[in-house]
């Protein structure tokens, strides 16, 4: 296994003390624990990084004390840019002067990025990480039109598009529960085998996991 350098983004435990006390009161610990293993990542898988390459859009939350902003950021395709291993730029085009992302970031690194597609399959890209703010001629030569660029360390883990809906066919997901329906299907990552032993008390596929398992 490559050993993992540390980085400001690598230094911090992946949960907090609030996450914590939410998992243990849903019996999660264990599968949380499971799915930071074996998902979290510094480095883009092949599939990410087509999808960042291609995008025109993403989400960006961003915070300092009370003020807390999420924003979306858009462009041609390639706006966003992977700079290497695990970090990515973005520009700042001309907007409406009120830097509510950037003014954040200035007074604290800390972002949330998302990347998805509204198609109902393709799994979603969330990002925790340290961003900073990029003035330098080099910097700034990637990214034609900028007033200046966002760079992001990425701290990354995949997320499955579960309960979205095909925005394209406007089909609905067959995994959100409702009335008169039972049970939904079992989502693929339950199934995975680092998962379907571990997950919490109270599941809905737990013992239909079990017999599966059993047989």
């Amino acid at each position: 296994m490559r050993k993992v350098k540390k980085t400001r983004v690598k230094n911090r435990s992946f949960f907090h003390e609030g996450m914590r006390s939410m998992q243990d009161e849903f019996d999660g610990r264990r599968t949380a624990e499971a799915i930071e293993t074996h998902r979290k990542h510094y480095d883009f898988w092949v599939d990410e990084k087509e999808m960042i390459e291609k995008t025109t859009f993403f989400f960006i939350a961003s915070s300092w004390k009370d003020y807390v902003d999420c924003s979306i950021k858009s462009g041609d395709q390639g706006f966003v840019k992977i700079i290497k291993r695990g970090v990515i730029e973005y520009p700042e085009y001309d907007g409406n002067s009120m830097y509510r992302t950037a003014g954040n970031i200035y007074k604290n690194p800390n972002v949330g990025l998302l990347f998805v597609k509204f198609d109902g399959k393709s799994r979603r890209i969330r990002i925790n990480g340290k961003a900073t703010i990029r003035r330098d001629k080099k910097t700034l030569s990637r990214h034609f039109g900028a007033k200046f660029a966002i760079r992001v360390e990425c701290e990354i883990y995949p997320n499955c598009p579960r309960y979205m809906p095909d925005f394209f066919t406007k089909e609905e997901s067959i995994y959100v529960p409702r009335k008169g329906k039972g049970i939904p299907p079992i989502p693929n990552w339950k199934e995975r085998d680092y998962i379907r032993e571990i997950l919490p008390e109270g599941d809905p596929h737990k013992i239909k996991l079990k017999k599966v398992i059993e047989s």
